[in-house]
């Protein structure tokens, strides 16, 4: 059975994509920690991100990075935060979490309600700075 993540790669659940290449895709999580949490994912189906081949999983770091810092510049934060969990849904994925302080990386706290109209205005802008 297909993940959620495998849906979105797919374009069978609207997602607000950030950047996409051939392997891997970045896009805002709709229940976010804070404005402008994104997700990183490869577009290749692996539960577990420790059992993605190692050259992949350096390449995928190096593709969170880019996103990272076009958060960064989109984003008023201090730093941007990096989470894997990998317990909530079997496909592995790095989380981007624009911080202020170190509760905003807490996953225990309530996720934020953001409307579609922002979710597309925040994507707007980081994809302003993907280079």
């Amino acid at each position: 059975m297909s993940s959620i993540f495998t849906k979105v790669i797919n374009g069978e659940i609207k997602a607000f994509k950030i950047a996409e290449n051939d392997r891997f895709l970045a896009f805002l999580d709709v229940f976010p920690l804070a404005k402008g949490h994104t997700l990183v994912v490869p577009k290749q189906e692996i539960d577990y991100i420790f059992d993605i081949e190692d050259t992949m999983l350096a390449d995928m770091t190096v593709f969170a990075k880019k996103v990272a810092l076009a958060i960064e510049q989109a984003i008023p934060c201090k730093r941007i935060g990096v989470a894997v969990i990998g317990l909530e849904v079997p496909h592995a994925h790095i989380h981007l979490i624009p911080l202020q302080t170190v509760q905003d990386i807490n996953f225990t706290r309530d996720k934020m309600k953001v409307s579609e109209e922002e979710l597309e205005e925040i994507s707007i802008k980081i994809k302003q700075f993907i280079s």
